[in-house]
């Protein structure tokens, strides 16, 4: 059995179980954040949680691209690159600007941590090893599918960055627990963040062409749109005073 193969059993398995999560996050919240709950391990302060549960993706990733199974190509470069702006940044600075005391259950982090680890092998390797020696020529960079998602990756990558720099400037360690947030997208649903989230990831999609992006960008969505959807919840139940207007994810959609 030759590496390729298991690594198309991989990304099969990988995305089933993103389809099954995707059922069970509905009946069942993932115990972090404001959904936190003990019965999950250990808790472990937020810093040192999401450097562990990130760092992966940032440090596997430079891995796959220093010993590439093919020659090396600008647009090979230039995914590096885009890959790095979000996981150099999500692994090893915005942990750090975390301004609350929450904690995370060891077994969130532990999965979190596998989930990135997994990831980052099946994107790494449809890169580095596995994509056709022709795909990412120099020409992809004026490919339309490139410069697309390009913009979609950055559209999403500003949109989640502006909604977690709001929700920092809410923090009060005088008058700790959660606020209504305000601003950006907050005016149209009550998590742009993840809006920012999927939308990067369907830019990745988009620019990479590949099953492997296609994988990425629907566990993002899988993951993140029953929360999005319990966030929304939880906040209409604990402020009366709550926009009605807003919806949870998509502005006047969802």
């Amino acid at each position: 059995m030759n590496e390729y193969l298991i690594y198309k059993i991989i990304l099969g398995c990988c995305a089933l179980i993103g389809l099954v999560s995707f059922i069970a996050l509905f009946f069942v919240t993932a115990p972090y954040g404001r959904h936190a709950k003990k019965g999950w391990g250990p808790m472990i302060p937020n810093t040192p949680a999401w450097v562990l549960m990130e760092a992966p993706a940032s440090l596997l990733f430079l891995l796959y691209f220093l010993t590439p199974g093919r020659s090396m190509t600008p647009v090979l470069v230039a995914f590096f690159i885009i890959w790095q702006i979000h996981y150099f940044h999500r692994s090893f600075i915005f942990p750090f600007q975390l301004k609350d005391n929450e904690r995370m259950p060891l077994s969130i982090i532990l999965f979190g941590f596998l989930f990135n680890a997994v990831n980052t092998y099946i994107q790494g390797k449809w890169l580095y090893a596995f994509s056709p020696e022709t795909m990412y020529a120099v020409s992809w960079l004026y490919d339309p599918r490139f410069i697309i998602g390009v913009i979609v990756f950055a559209s999403g990558f500003f949109i989640n960055k502006q909604a977690d720099s709001i929700l920092r400037g809410l923090w009060d360690p005088d008058n700790p627990g959660y606020k209504i947030p305000y601003g950006g997208l907050y005016r149209y649903v009550s998590c742009p963040n993840y809006l920012g989230e999927m939308l990067t990831w369907i830019g990745w999609a988009i620019m990479t062409w590949s099953v492997a992006g296609l994988y990425f960008a629907l566990w993002t969505i899988f993951n993140l749109a029953p929360r999005a959807r319990s966030n929304h919840k939880w906040y209409r139940d604990n402020f009366p005073d709550y926009p009605k207007e807003r919806k949870a994810l998509v502005p006047f959609l969802f």
